[in-house]
């Protein structure tokens, strides 16, 4: 009980110092600023200018900076901050704000602070308006004191207006760009010339009320800037440029032409245009004579198109790559290079679908759904480095934070123009893999207080039982437990309600909530107790009175979830044998129950026999949906890199965050011969070499400092590995 209490006790205090942290540390002496002709409009551009006096340079100066939407900084001519801001919000209203230490960018005297910021003014699907145009700026240090306000100078970039032809589609909040050269001086923010412009108008507006809300500093890193890079290559065909870029990211075009005034250049990538729906491409109108431009909105694909018009001589062009800041540290290699390629396009598709938050995809939405999350932020685990959990942690709290008041949870979030509730995503969202995987995987506890009571609502008010106990068949908004036919959903609803109940019985008993997890522990068990005796047939779990073919997913989510016990491992296995019906978001579980029935040489097969179909040759990502259906980089897709991981390689962690962990390879029993793999731990690199002979495995380990491995030798017998390299024999 002792325990229990000190845990409760560290959770609240990682509670409070957590909100302390998120929203304003001290008070902010800024203001909300803009110009008073501003209207508010979509995709309004504003450029803001102030010039401060400084007799001595600080060591550091810790500056908080906020738009809505986007904001650009130079200091004295020099690019400080690349697109500053996150999408709003933490919680409905509320802005994110960064913090930049800008003394590098100081000199003695006058400096010459510059901002562009772009306005989405409209919602989208990770996106909720604030509905004005607002821009603050504060940093605070030993007699400097530099605050947006009334002396600062602020005017319409009208260069900037929106491409009208080529609108993106209602899930996005971004307009296309258009350009001209010709309306506002290319060089203000170099300059600090403020001819035309005003002062600066205070909003009127407290930090922390309507409408941009409280202020809550920025919980993932300043993107990764990659600066501009060459085109593999380039070829004119028409009056077209086709540039081939390395891979598929997320880039801004770049060009330098000679041109006469007026003349009109689109820039648009292959994803133009992704399942009927318009993404986001850019206009550029020419000035008269050697110019350069760089569009400040970032595209994506594997082909960027300029279409110059006649006159224009084009000079370079090149692309200016930009990122979520982590690294592809995890790796897979093995001996059959369909794996090698699968596992390849999956971490670069898992890259692309990072930004704001998780996207489902970095071009049609720009979402994040939260089935798509629960894949992303597991497959991270294996193949990003461990800045990318604080992604992941982000938008475990705003989903917790965006709950209705009736109790629903609901993607995507943040969202200004869609609040339907996928019932099945969210409870896999708030589940075992969803929630509780990131804490066993990280080790990192401190956000359980802040969604537990979100969890606990969603689970025992809006969801009700019947008189067996089971839960009662919600719709929600959105009856999609998964995309595909021949669906048992009544039967995959038991089984996801199952799994959430596990999750925070877990949580409750770390947080010393004994009733709560008595209860939870309770409804599981007449949950599983029910599914055994009257939705077991002999053969397969089904729904009674259902009258289709067996549904995989049930099956594999029986198996994974506990409730299946292994005498039923082999009808099971027959089921899973022949019924293909699991999309890119379930197979993971199929994939994973597979292996927990010690059949690793099937699970292999159906993924090459599968994710083939997800795999073009012609794109360096994987598609949504099999046979090249959907958008062609949707990161769920690479949700069988996370069994590679965990059970082909065998790398799990038994203790919170990998303090503990075992290598437990299912390399026996398949056709491989070698694995050489690393996981990123917070204790630092697992590297973990196998070498198969027959039914032998020699096994190369690297245990880092601060944990210890767990192995079963050839002989039977379990062993500890302490920190170091190891070669044995499994």
């Amino acid at each position: 009980m002792k325990r229990i209490l000190m845990i409760a006790a560290l959770a609240a205090c990682s509670l409070l110092s957590s909100m302390q942290a998120g929203a304003e540390e001290y008070p902010w002496k800024a203001k909300w600023i803009a110009t008073e002709p501003c209207q508010s409009e979509p995709n309004t551009w504003m450029a803001f200018v102030k010039k401060v006096d400084i007799d001595k340079v600080p060591a550091t100066l810790e500056a908080r900076i906020a738009a809505d939407s986007k904001y650009w900084l130079w200091i004295n001519g020099e690019m400080v901050v690349y697109e500053g801001g996150l999408k709003r919000g933490p919680a409905p209203g509320d802005t994110y704000y960064d913090k930049v230490d800008i003394a590098p960018y100081l000199k003695k005297g006058e400096n010459i602070i510059a901002a562009r910021v772009w306005f989405f003014g409209k919602n989208g699907f990770s996106h909720m308006t604030s509905g004005a145009l607002g821009f603050i700026f504060e940093a605070l240090g030993d007699g400097i004191e530099i605050v947006s306000d009334k002396s600062w100078k602020a005017s319409f970039e009208r260069s900037f207006s929106t491409a009208e032809c080529r609108k993106t589609n209602y899930r996005l909040p971004e307009s296309n760009i258009r350009y001209d050269a010709r309306a506002f001086s290319k060089d203000w923010f170099k300059t600090g010339e403020t001819k035309g412009f005003s002062s600066a108008l205070e909003l009127g507006v407290g930090v922390g009320r309507a409408p941009f809300g409280k202020m809550v500093e920025r919980p993932i890193p300043m993107w990764k800037d990659f600066g501009l890079k060459e085109y593999v290559s380039t070829r004119q065909s028409s009056d077209t440029l086709y540039c081939k870029v390395p891979y598929n990211c997320q880039y801004a075009p770049y060009l330098k032409v000679e041109a006469p005034a007026g003349k009109v250049i689109s820039m648009l990538t292959d994803h133009d245009i992704v399942t009927g729906e318009k993404c986001v491409s850019a206009e550029y109108v020419t000035c008269d004579g050697v110019q350069e431009y760089e569009n400040p909105g970032w595209m994506n694909g594997e082909l960027m198109m300029y279409v110059i018009p006649e006159g224009v001589k084009v000079l370079d062009v090149k692309f200016h790559e930009t990122g979520y800041d982590t690294e592809f540290a995890g790796s897979f290699k093995c001996d059959d290079e369909f794996l090698n390629d699968y596992w390849t396009k999956a971490q670069r598709t898992m890259y692309v679908c990072m930004r704001d938050t998780y996207y489902d995809c970095p071009d049609r939405e720009r979402a994040q759904w939260w089935g798509d999350e629960v894949n992303e932020l597991n497959e991270a685990f294996y193949c990003m480095d461990r800045k990318s959990d604080l992604l992941a942690r982000k938008g475990i709290l705003e989903l917790a934070a965006w709950q209705k008041n009736d109790g629903v949870l609901y993607a995507p979030i943040p969202c200004g123009n869609y609040h339907k509730e996928l019932p099945m995503q969210i409870l896999n969202s708030i589940g075992w893999y969803g929630f509780h995987n990131f804490y066993w995987y990280t080790g990192d506890d401190s956000f359980i207080p802040e969604v537990y009571d979100a969890m606990h609502k969603y689970l025992h008010t809006v969801w009700q039982l019947d008189e067996d106990g089971l839960p009662i068949y919600r719709t929600g908004a959105w009856d999609w437990p998964d995309a595909g036919s021949h669906q048992d959903s009544h039967a995959q609803l038991h089984c996801w309600y199952y799994l959430a109940l596990k999750a925070e019985a877990d949580f409750a008993r770390m947080l010393g909530y004994e009733a709560d997890q008595a209860q939870d522990e309770a409804m599981m068990k007449v949950i599983a107790d029910k599914l055994n005796a009257d939705y077991w047939n002999g053969t397969e779990y089904r729904t009674p009175g259902h009258t289709d073919v067996a549904d995989d997913r049930v099956q594999a989510l029986a198996v994974i979830s506990g409730i299946a016990s292994e005498d039923k491992y082999p009808a099971i296995k027959a089921v899973l044998a022949r019924e293909y019906h699991a999309t890119t978001y379930m197979t993971p579980y199929v994939l994973e129950a597979i292996y927990k029935m010690g059949e690793p040489q099937m699970a292999l097969d159906r993924m090459k026999k599968m994710y083939p179909t997800v795999m073009s040759e012609n794109s360096s990502t994987l598609y949504e949906h099999w046979n090249f259906d959907g958008t062609c980089n949707h990161a769920w897709a690479g949700g069988g890199i996370i069994s590679m991981g965990n059970r082909l390689a065998g790398i799990e962690p038994t203790a919170p965050g990998f303090k503990t962990f075992k290598v437990a390879p299912a390399i026996v029993g398949t056709t491989l011969k070698s694995i050489t793999t690393t996981v990123v731990t917070n204790y630092g690199n697992i590297d973990v070499d196998l070498l198969r002979k027959g039914k032998r495995v020699t096994a190369t380990i690297t245990v880092p400092e601060g944990t210890t491995c767990e192995v079963t030798l050839a002989n039977g017998k379990p062993a500890t590995l302490e920190p170091g390299t190891h070669t044995v024999r499994l």
